[in-house]
């Protein structure tokens, strides 16, 4: 091939085949007739996809610098919860009822209570690449609104947690 033809790529084994020849027909005498009529071995294998090649393929697909971006199909968890105030009353209840409400509609959701700063539990969210974060702090609960960031695009709306809820199911 011409060498301005040729393409360069990265790729990613996920799947192997193996050649057993007739090293598992010979002594279980699994024979079929050839074409003269004289009974020969079969020639065997076996294929398969791995599944930890395969999400590491997925992750490499599907990233950026800050972290893995999860297809919603495949990711461990749908929605991850953002306590931004973790210890403020009406944000800790804020957060656990929409918790409650998600679960509750069969949505996987990963909730973040620690009590880190802000900055480091949008960073580990990212890092993570859990599809969607709903940030709730005593900012936006005041005004009665949650964020939530899609992390596929970085793209982000305010809104009533109910409109979030809504958002989320399906």
């Amino acid at each position: 091939m011409p060498a301005d033809k040729r393409v360069n790529t990265r790729g990613i084994e996920v799947g192997q085949i193996f050649y057993f020849g007739t090293k598992y027909s010979e002594p279980m005498k699994a024979l079929v007739a050839g074409p003269d009529g004289v009974d020969v071995p079969i020639h065997g294998g076996s294929y398969g996809v791995g599944v930890s090649r395969l999400l590491g393929a997925i992750i490499e697909a599907c990233h950026d610098e800050a972290g893995i971006k999860w297809p919603e199909a495949v990711a461990p968890f749908r929605v991850s919860i953002l306590n931004l105030k973790q210890g403020d009353a009406a944000v800790d209840a804020a957060c656990e009822k929409l918790y409650a409400e998600l679960q509750a509609k069969g949505v996987d959701v990963l909730y973040d209570d620690t009590d880190q700063r802000a900055g480091a539990k949008f960073a580990a969210a990212d890092l993570i690449g859990i599809p969607w974060q709903i940030m709730i702090g005593p900012k936006g609960l005041a005004d009665g609104k949650v964020e939530i960031k899609r992390r596929s695009d970085g793209s982000r709306e305010t809104m009533s947690p109910a409109d979030a809820v809504a958002r989320l199911v399906g």
